[in-house]
């Protein structure tokens, strides 16, 4: 039965690809400097025990203002700025492997699914070393938050004002590769691709199952772009929710230096229960849903701002 109105899916081959890469970079960019805050806060928040330093998502915030400023929200952002990187290989494997499965499925949830969790993958072997190093640098300016990741605290003084960013970095990276070798780069790889790529299968097909019931119940003047605003954070919420309980052991795995995420996951439930699960799950919501929204306005825009010039007559919005 045909359905009430499709939502229009600008598909690889309609993109001009030097547009879409130009535009993608800036885009990528001005997401991750809007939502880094809240990750640095999630992490925080995963990594402790119980509440040993904070309250919640918002007394974490609080406090880390307080006590470190503007800039204490941002620790590691430079590092983990890197992951543009991997935030245009996602993106293309996303398209080209839906584009790749379009040969043998029609239905659009196989190849979102497929797609996304491809893409997942080619992004996270990218971003596991990013994030090792930038998880360490977020919790440099936890006060007696020592015994929370297995490498020295470096502070702001012993660095100096200068040469801090640089120093606290390179010292990261010593005691890593010192500690583990190039494998320490990688701890907790398993644990990311188990938490990103059901995230990300699980985001694509939600994102467009929720925007073609919202067009269902929009009136028919109503923008596409608004519906898809909607539906991303909706599919995000949907996809946090799911996967946070890995995200939480990925966290720790990675910042405390663990080898075995059953381990890790089997001391969390001993410590604090099933409710150590949601651990960091309100903070995650509360930055997946503008994340999505700008993800899904932006990366949206783009390919209709990439879209081919013979092909921008042809399509309705």
């Amino acid at each position: 039965m045909q359905q009430k109105r499709n939502i229009q899916i600008i598909e690889w081959e309609d993109l001009d690809k030097r547009k879409f890469y130009s535009f993608g970079v800036f885009m990528t960019m001005s997401i991750r400097a809007t939502v880094y805050p809240a990750t640095l806060i999630r992490t925080r928040l995963q990594v402790q025990r119980g509440k040993s330093l904070y309250g919640g998502t918002f007394d974490a915030f609080f406090k880390i203002l307080r006590e470190e400023g503007v800039r204490g929200l941002y620790r590691g952002f430079m590092v983990n700025t890197l992951t543009l990187i991997s935030g245009q290989a996602y993106i293309t494997t996303y398209e080209l492997v839906r584009k790749y499965a379009s040969q043998y499925s029609d239905n659009n949830t196989v190849k979102s699914l497929v797609a996304g969790g491809s893409a997942s993958l080619v992004a996270q072997t990218i971003t596991v070393p990013i994030d090792v190093v930038s998880q360490q640098l977020m919790m440099q300016g936890v006060k007696g938050g020592e015994h929370l990741t297995r490498f020295r605290l470096i502070s702001d003084a012993e660095a100096g004002k200068s040469k801090k960013f640089f120093s606290q970095t390179r010292n990261i990276m010593a005691q890593i590769f010192a500690a583990d070798g190039f494998r320490g780069f990688y701890r907790g790889y398993v644990a990311s691709l188990l938490t990103y790529i059901p995230n990300s299968a699980v985001w694509w097909p939600f994102y467009h199952f929720y925007a073609e019931q919202l067009s269902k119940l929009a009136p028919s003047d109503c923008p596409h772009l608004l519906l898809q605003a909607v539906a991303g954070p909706l599919a995000a919420a949907t996809a946090s929710t799911v996967t946070n309980p890995m995200d939480v052991v990925r966290a720790r795995v990675q910042v405390e230096g663990r080898s075995s995420v059953m381990e890790t996951f089997r001391q969390l439930i001993k410590e604090e229960g099933c409710w150590g699960l949601t651990k960091g799950l309100s903070a995650r919501i509360i930055s997946s849903t503008p994340t999505a929204i700008v993800m899904v306005v932006g990366y949206e825009t783009l390919k209709k701002l990439s879209l081919r010039p013979e092909l921008v007559d042809s399509r309705h919005w």
